[in-house]
């Protein structure tokens, strides 16, 4: 076999397949996994907002395991169904409303963030729920 020369290299397509598709499968894997991201966000989001109403609920009709506010925390720690949060994320106070139940709550994307914004280097997101009902 000879030695055609480097005009040979330019005009050849031999390749360039698997480069776009090296490219693509970069983007629908990000996009499928953005995706899963985006229902473990809700899922959390969901959780809390039922544990808080629970546990408000729960301390505003005085049941026998929400007597105290401490009690009423851990009652709302386990109505987070699929959900690993300490009591500690829990503040019940008393305000006009009635009986509150606060959560804090960080949450972290699998996805990395490029950049400084919307959520910085950490990935991270806070989630902040609350929920009062009378007494």
């Amino acid at each position: 076999m000879h030695w055609r020369g480097p005009h040979v290299l330019i005009k050849s397509r031999r390749g360039s397949v698997l480069v776009e598709y090296a490219l693509v499968l970069v983007a629908v894997l990000l996009f499928v996994v953005g995706i899963g991201d985006t229902g473990r966000l809700l899922w959390v989001y969901t959780g809390l907002s039922h544990a808080v109403d629970a546990a408000a609920r729960c301390g505003s009709i005085a049941a026998p395991g929400c007597a105290t506010a401490a009690q009423t925390a851990t009652f709302a720690a386990t109505q987070a169904y699929g959900l690993t949060v300490p009591a500690a994320a829990f503040t019940v106070s008393g305000p006009a409303c009635g009986y509150q139940v606060d959560v804090t709550y960080t949450f972290t994307f699998v996805i990395p963030w490029p950049g400084a914004s919307p959520l910085g280097p950490s990935n991270a997101i806070t989630i902040t729920r609350t929920a009062c009902y009378p007494t």
